[in-house]
């Protein structure tokens, strides 16, 4: 999902960059309102743990593979300005630490998943999460994020004319409505374990859910740490497409590596939320 630098025109990706910070920086101030110390830890948190699991690749077919983007699961416990905010910092240090995405691309891909993913994934729940549809908006949630964020990509590849013919975009679009029904089931399957653990922490994630989040802070260490030893090796939808490869590492240097970005990932989030709340206060 991630664009890599070199396919998208300079005109293509100067538009996006100077769209994107502001939206994110829009988004970073709203999320200073009704902030408060109790959920100090949240961010970070949920934050680590969409990281982890980002790192873990899962096959969808035809030598592609896909992994857990988190904006809807984000969004529902968060609220999709704190959402967006997380995920940008996600973006952020795989571009610049892992070198997932690339610097001048950071623009599209923060436009592509964490403002438009986030929003597209939070609706659904925004308008049928309080009724009897909620796991279906959930669920729903969870799927067009994904597929927000792919056509978006795909969209900006086009327009910076990079060629697919098209049975490769049919193709990619195939693939990418698999990813995206595993998103919505897998965002499903999460909130469903939280408030199994903490009933209501999906819809008031502001206080007491120290059980749930420290189910969530184990699964991001686990995630990071062994979950790499099952992930895929084939790239994924955005790589297959653009036919980048992908460099093989070692279990050790990918889990070490995966610590550091959870590590550096927790600490913004929660001094980000620190000064916001003094902010507020």
């Amino acid at each position: 999902m991630h664009i890599p630098d070199g396919f998208l025109a300079p005109p293509v990706w100067a538009t996006l960059d100077a769209v994107a910070l502001p939206a994110v920086a829009l988004a970073a101030r709203r999320a200073q309102r009704g902030l408060e110390d109790a959920r100090i830890p949240l961010l970070g948190v949920m934050g680590a743990f969409v990281f982890a699991a980002q790192m873990i690749n899962f096959p969808v077919g035809v030598g592609t593979s896909g992994h857990l983007v988190g904006g809807a699961l984000l969004a529902c416990t968060l609220g999709p300005a704190s959402a967006t905010v997380v995920m940008a910092a996600i973006l952020a240090i795989q571009a610049l630490v892992l070198q997932d995405g690339g610097i001048l691309a950071l623009g599209a891909n923060l436009l592509n998943m964490a403002v438009i993913g986030v929003l597209a994934g939070y609706l659904p729940y925004r308008l049928w999460g309080a009724g009897r549809l909620r796991k279906f908006a959930i669920f729903a949630g969870g799927a067009l994020s994904v597929l927000a964020s792919a056509v978006l990509a795909l969209a900006e590849l086009l327009l910076s004319g990079v060629r697919m013919a098209p049975s490769v975009l049919g193709l990619s679009l195939a693939v990418f409505l698999v990813s995206a029904l595993l998103e919505g089931a897998i965002t499903l399957a999460v909130l469903q374990a939280l408030e199994a653990m903490r009933p209501g922490f999906v819809r008031r994630p502001a206080g007491g859910a120290s059980l749930a989040l420290g189910a969530v802070a184990v699964a991001a260490v686990l995630l990071s740490a062994v979950g790499v030893l099952f992930a895929s090796t084939a790239p994924d939808g955005i790589e297959r497409v653009l036919g980048v490869a992908v460099a093989d590492a070692s279990w050790l240097r990918k889990a070490g590596t995966g610590l550091v970005g959870l590590a550096v990932l927790f600490v913004m989030c929660t001094v980000f939320e620190r000064f916001a709340a003094k902010r507020s206060a």
